[in-house]
C-alpha cells in the first residue's frame, strides 16, 4: 500500500531519446517510412503465402505466422515510438503499459518458439526426408503453429497478473521510448522479487531451451549434409536451411546485443539497441527469409501479373 504522504502513480512518463529533443520532424519522417515498410513486406508475405498454392509447404507456413510475430512486436514499440519522438515525451496509463509489455513478449515469445518449429522441419527434412511428409504433414504443422502462439502467450499471462498486482507510488519517469520489463520493475515500491524469478524461468524455458535445441538441430544438419557424398546435394542441402540459420542468429544476438552485454546508463545505447531490434530486425527479416527466396518472387511475380 502507498504511504500516506505518497501519490499512487496512475500514467507513466516516457522520455525517449534525448538526442531528439531539438528536432523530431526528420526522425519522425524516418521511424514511420521503415515502419510502414516493416508492415507492407510483412503484409506480402502473409498475402502470397495465403493465396500461392505452390507456398502450402510447413516452412512457409512458418515463415507466415512469423512475419505476423513480427508484424505484432514491431507495432506494439513502433506506435509509441513515433508518439514519444513527436511530442518529445508521451504519457501512457500504468495499466496500458504492463499490457504492452504483454503484447511484446508474447509476440517474442512467439517468435522463439516458431524458430524451433522450423528449425525441427529443417532437421526432419535433411536428416529424415524419408520420413518428413509423414511427421510434418499438415495436421502436425497447424500444431505447431497452435502451440507457439498458445504457450507464448499462457506463459507471459501469468507473469502479467503478477505485474498487476505491483504499486507504484514515487516517481512515474520511464527512460526509454517503450514499457520494458526492467524500467517498469524500477518503478515499482512493491516487491519484485517474484515477478523477477518468474521472468527468469519464463525467458530459460522460451528463449534458452528454445536456442539450445536449434543448436543441437543444427549441429545434426551439419553432420548429416558433410556426410552426404555429392557436392551439389551438399549445397542445396545447405541452402535450404541457410535463411533459417541467419535469421536465428539475427534474433538472438539482438537479445545479447540488448540485455546481456553491459552499457553506459548515461547514453542512449540501450536504447538505440531496442530500436535496431524494433526497426531494423523485422525490416530485414522478409528480405532474409523470403524475397531471395526462388518460389516467393515467382508467387510475387505471378500475383503482380
Amino acid at each position: 500500500m502507498c504511504q500516506i504522504n505518497q501519490t499512487r502513480v496512475t500514467e507513466f512518463v516516457l522520455l525517449g531519446f534525448y538526442s531528439f529533443q531539438d528536432f523530431q520532424i526528420l526522425p519522425f519522417c524516418l521511424f514511420l517510412f521503415l515502419y510502414i515498410v516493416i508492415l507492407s513486406e510483412n503484409f506480402l508475405i502473409v498475402l502470397l503465402i495465403s493465396v500461392s498454392q505452390n507456398l502450402k509447404n510447413p516452412m512457409y507456413i512458418f515463415l507466415q505466422n512469423l512475419a505476423l510475430a513480427d508484424s505484432l512486436s514491431t507495432s506494439n514499440a513502433a506506435i509509441p515510438l513515433l508518439n514519444v519522438v513527436l511530442k518529445k515525451t508521451g504519457r501512457i496509463n500504468v495499466y496500458c503499459c504492463i499490457f504492452q509489455y504483454y503484447v511484446l513478449c508474447s509476440s517474442g515469445f512467439a517468435q522463439s518458439a516458431l524458430l524451433i518449429s522450423m528449425s525441427f522441419d529443417r532437421y526432419l527434412a535433411i536428416c529424415h526426408p524419408l520420413h518428413y511428409a509423414m511427421i510434418m504433414n499438415a495436421k502436425n504443422c497447424s500444431r505447431l503453429v497452435c502451440s507457439s502462439w498458445l504457450v507464448s502467450f499462457m506463459l507471459i499471462t501469468s507473469e502479467i497478473i503478477f505485474m498487476y498486482q505491483l504499486e507504484f507510488c514515487q516517481s512515474n519517469i520511464i527512460d526509454h521510448f517503450f514499457c520494458d520489463f526492467a524500467p517498469i520493475l524500477q518503478l515499482s515500491t512493491s516487491s519484485t522479487v517474484l515477478v523477477s524469478w518468474y521472468d527468469f524461468v519464463v525467458s530459460l524455458i522460451v528463449i534458452f531451451f528454445p536456442f539450445i535445441l536449434i543448436i543441437i538441430s543444427y549441429i545434426c544438419i551439419i553432420v548429416t549434409i558433410l556426410k552426404m557424398s555429392s557436392a551439389i546435394g551438399r549445397r542445396k542441402a545447405f541452402s535450404t536451411c541457410s535463411s533459417h540459420l541467419v535469421g536465428v542468429c539475427t534474433y538472438y544476438g539482438s537479445l545479447v546485443a540488448i540485455y546481456l552485454v553491459p552499457t553506459d546508463s548515461l547514453l542512449d545505447e540501450n536504447k538505440f539497441r531496442n530500436l535496431v531490434n524494433t526497426m531494423v530486425t523485422p525490416m530485414m527479416n522478409p528480405i532474409i527469409y523470403s524475397f531471395k527466396n526462388q518460389e516467393i518472387t515467382r508467387a510475387m511475380r505471378k500475383l503482380l501479373m
